[in-house]
């Protein structure tokens, strides 16, 4: 029996329903709590790398801060992401949370935010389950959500070839629609905007993002982005991103 599968085939990957199914668990002397989309059965060996390794089935590694396992599982590929710390913190103390209440958990906040992003028909990858593994007052986590097909990061693309202006016309557009939403989105830069050909734009991770009202935030978010394209193509032999192409997002922006 598969460890990870979809309860109705015929569902959309972008429409999961705002139902989050939970189980209490132990494993290894702690508390394991596991929730799945309403939509999909998530069995506790789902979350460990090694059940994925030993059964022959990982065919990625995904770029970015901690290990973001790529799997595949009756014809569709997932990604697996445990939650890491960054900073100088993360030398020290690299996957440990302080337990605040289950409600508070980066996972489940996650998970949650994704399917309501997801049910309001923005462009998001399909949530399938989270973990939350608890010793005492400290807490692990890891995350599962379908991998959107034939896509590449803005980042990616740009290390390739130079990306049109009806293609950054359609990021700025993108991010406002988040931003009419209300997202505030933590940690927006080159590597959590994907892209399939010219014109669909997807946003992904979601950890530590919130719902606000409108404000001063979405210029801090849209100078976030630049910081990030800037700083990547400084680091680039050839350059791919100038004035005009920023000039284009913001005007999309608005």
């Amino acid at each position: 029996m598969s460890v990870l599968r979809r309860r109705v085939h015929t569902a959309p990957l972008e429409a999961p329903p705002l139902k989050v199914r939970r189980q209490v668990l132990s494993a290894g002397g702690a508390r394991a709590l596991v929730y799945s989309n309403g939509d999909a059965d998530v069995e506790p060996n789902a979350f460990e790398h090694w059940y994925w390794r030993e059964a022959g089935k990982v065919v990625g590694q995904a770029k970015g801060r901690g290990a973001a396992l790529v799997f595949e599982e009756e014809g569709r590929r997932y990604v697996l992401r445990h939650y890491r710390r960054g900073g100088l913190i993360g030398k020290f103390n690299p996957d440990r949370y302080l337990w605040r209440g289950e409600a508070a958990t980066r996972p489940l906040r996650e998970l949650r935010l994704t399917m309501q992003l997801a049910a309001a028909g923005l462009p998001v990858p399909f949530a399938i389950g989270a973990r939350v593994l608890r010793w005492g007052p400290f807490y692990r986590g890891d995350l599962i959500t379908a991998m959107l097909a034939d896509t590449r990061t803005l980042a990616q693309r740009l290390d390739e070839a130079e990306v049109s202006l009806r293609t950054w016309a359609q990021i700025g557009r993108c991010i406002r629609r988040f931003h009419d939403y209300g997202l505030y989105h933590a940690d927006l830069n080159a590597h959590n905007i994907l892209l399939r050909g010219d014109e669909e734009v997807y946003l992904i991770d979601f950890d530590r993002c919130r719902l606000r009202d409108p404000g001063l935030w979405r210029d801090a978010n849209l100078a976030r982005l630049y910081r990030s394209l800037t700083k990547l193509d400084d680091a680039r032999e050839q350059r791919r991103f100038d004035g005009a192409q920023w000039q284009c997002l913001i005007a999309a922006w608005q």
